[in-house]
């Protein structure tokens, strides 16, 4: 075995399996995805840390046991379409593309995904699409979506995305509504209703444009 696979079966060993990850489809996505792909080449050596990896610019790639249990809960089925806001560089949604049909990986930094695109071409993986634009708008042109993943921390789960969740679709997204440590959060949309249901805590970094706005002070 080279050094990143002897690093990635450690990571399912050790991170992924002792903290709650059971499902075989998931831990099989880690295992086929080379993570060492989707970080600055500087970072490389320590790819499969269980920390979130600094991309740049104020964004993060997700620690893999945050990524996974995430990944897990959204119970996937293969014929499902999903959105992932934040997408990074991408490796969210590789794993993803391991699970379901078809993956729409929305950046809007062109470097991202730029490095994105080219990591995906590395794994010949055809059926993610990276689309450029603003997070907050999501991506209605292939909306619903029956699972919707954001690749980092938010404040509060926007209303137009939410709009984008198909019926008994599944929207996961660590949210901190403060800077305390988040809560990974499984919601499920029934009609007009999103139920919610919290997993787990995550102290996963913020999604540029989704930080809490700031309280109004009065003097």
């Amino acid at each position: 075995m080279t050094p990143f696979e002897l690093a990635r079966s450690h990571m399912i060993e050790s991170q992924l399996r002792t903290n709650k990850v059971t499902d075989d489809r998931v831990l099989g996505a880690f295992a086929s995805i080379r993570r060492e792909l989707f970080v600055p080449e500087h970072l490389r050596p320590v790819a499969y840390i269980d920390e979130d990896l600094p991309l740049g610019g104020g964004r993060y790639l997700m620690e893999p046991m945050i990524a996974a249990r995430l990944l897990q809960a959204a119970a996937f089925v293969r014929t499902d379409t999903v959105l992932v806001v934040g997408a990074g560089t991408g490796y969210e949604a590789a794993l993803t593309a391991m699970l379901a049909r078809n993956v729409f990986a929305l950046e809007e930094d062109t470097e991202l995904a730029r490095y994105a695109r080219a990591a995906l071409v590395e794994h010949a993986i055809a059926s993610v699409t990276v689309v450029e634009g603003p997070f907050h708008a999501g991506y209605r042109p292939r909306a619903p979506y029956e699972v919707i993943l954001f690749g980092g921390a938010i404040a509060e789960i926007p209303a137009e995305i939410t709009a984008q969740l198909a019926e008994s679709g599944r929207l996961l997204a660590v949210v901190r509504p403060t800077n305390g440590v988040g809560r990974a959060t499984l919601a499920t949309r029934t009609g007009a209703v999103l139920a919610r249901r919290v997993i787990f805590g995550a102290s996963t970094p913020m999604l540029p444009g989704f930080a809490p706005k700031p309280a109004f002070e009065f003097c």
